[in-house]
């Protein structure tokens, strides 16, 4: 404690605020002092503590004494605390709260936390050793009283200049962040454009491409996303703009699920939906409320949801008591099968794997056998061998 110095906790020229923490306590060594409840700042060149009760109780030690620092962690009935080990004081040093002290080493107990964002501060502080860069003539100087000819910079009123500035340069560059995204979703509406010249010149001159030339083209727009997507700027909302997005999921979901076997789950068709959006998210509540109204509409598609509650959408072509004779045929060739088993055999999600088995469980198709290995699906020999 024979290291710090008594200041008026002004800022000096040259000098700016890092960081503050109320709520902390000062330790010479191992042992409390009489100093446990202030505001300690740092700043570029000085360490600052300023008691919360009573501010003309200010003293401050430059961040030249310190040597290194450490962590000490808390405990039961113990704040967490910062070690400062400092530099023997030297012999012309100004009047301070102790005149002599047998420890090299202060503790910062810090009782309202901020501990972790402080000592990474002051580490860095201490690494760029900024004091240094102060011109010999303005170097911080340890306020004793009224001097004439100095410039420094009011306390209070310092800080929150500084922080102020701050507050704009953040402002500045969330500003600068959010025109990136505007130039990033302009690119977006170009790209949208050039897909949807590139279909309509597929559809203009159908005879003058060939075959192969269209499939790359068709690739190319599925890699760029859904030429016009159905937005609620564009469609309204409410009804409307349910049944237009429902007409705009048939059109687009009805490859992936030929591809799938005619069934995919609400999940992997969220995920396929916007990822073809792009920047024109769909909410799950707006996908939900569109699929319903699939059915309604006569397009080619539907809602299913089993007894489990799982949402599936499956082609209205989708043969239910077909894809139950393939769940038999697959669990009669193996003589049993889980569902991870079944999902892994005819290349599906594991949620759909299972339904299907349930379903054809409740079709009597099939019975289960249920113990601490899981759940196990096995031909009904009471139905075929009656």
């Amino acid at each position: 404690m024979d290291r710090f110095v008594w200041t008026s906790g002004l800022l000096e020229i040259h000098e700016n605020l890092v960081t503050q923490q109320r709520g902390v306590r000062l330790y010479d060594g191992e042992e409390k002092v009489k100093f446990d409840a202030g505001v300690l700042l740092l700043s570029t060149h000085r360490l600052i503590w300023r008691d919360q009760k009573n501010h003309e109780c200010c003293m401050a030690i430059p961040l030249s004494q310190i040597v290194f620092i450490e962590e000490q962690a808390a405990g039961i009935g113990k704040s967490a605390k910062i070690v400062v080990h400092l530099h023997p004081a030297t012999s012309n040093k100004d009047p301070g709260p102790f005149q002599s002290s047998k420890y090299s080493y202060i503790k910062l107990s810090f009782k309202e936390h901020g501990q972790i964002e402080f000592y990474r501060r002051l580490s860095e502080e201490i690494t760029q050793r900024r004091w240094e860069n102060t011109p010999a003539s303005q170097t911080i100087q340890i306020n004793r009283g009224p001097q004439t000819g100095r410039i420094r910079a009011a306390g209070i009123v310092g800080i929150e200049r500084k922080l102020e500035e701050r507050r704009k340069e953040m402002d500045k560059n969330i500003s600068e962040a959010f025109e990136d995204l505007s130039k990033l979703m302009e690119k977006a509406k170009e790209m949208v454009e050039l897909s949807k010249s590139i279909a309509n010149k597929i559809k203009d001159k159908q005879g003058d491409i060939t075959e192969d030339e269209t499939i790359r083209f068709k690739s190319y727009l599925l890699s760029m996303g859904i030429a016009n997507p159905v937005t609620r700027e564009t469609h309204g909302s409410g009804t409307h703009y349910h049944m237009q997005l429902a007409k705009q999921l048939a059109g687009i979901l009805q490859a992936p699920l030929e591809e799938r076997g005619g069934i995919m789950s609400l999940t992997e068709v969220y995920c396929l939906v916007n990822r073809a959006r792009g920047l024109e998210l769909l909410s799950p509540e707006d996908l939900v409320n569109a699929c319903k109204m699939l059915e309604a509409l006569k397009l080619p598609l539907r809602l299913r949801i089993f007894d489990s509650g799982v949402m599936v959408i499956e082609l209205q072509s989708h043969n239910e008591e077909e894809m139950v004779a393939s769940a038999l045929e697959t669990v009669s060739e193996k003589g049993s099968l889980t569902a991870e088993e079944f999902a892994k055999l005819v290349g599906m999600s594991v949620l759909l794997a299972k339904e299907r088995l349930l379903l054809a469980e409740k079709m009597g198709q099939l019975c289960r056998d249920d113990s601490v290995e899981g759940l196990r699906f096995y031909p009904n020999l009471f139905l075929t061998q009656s």
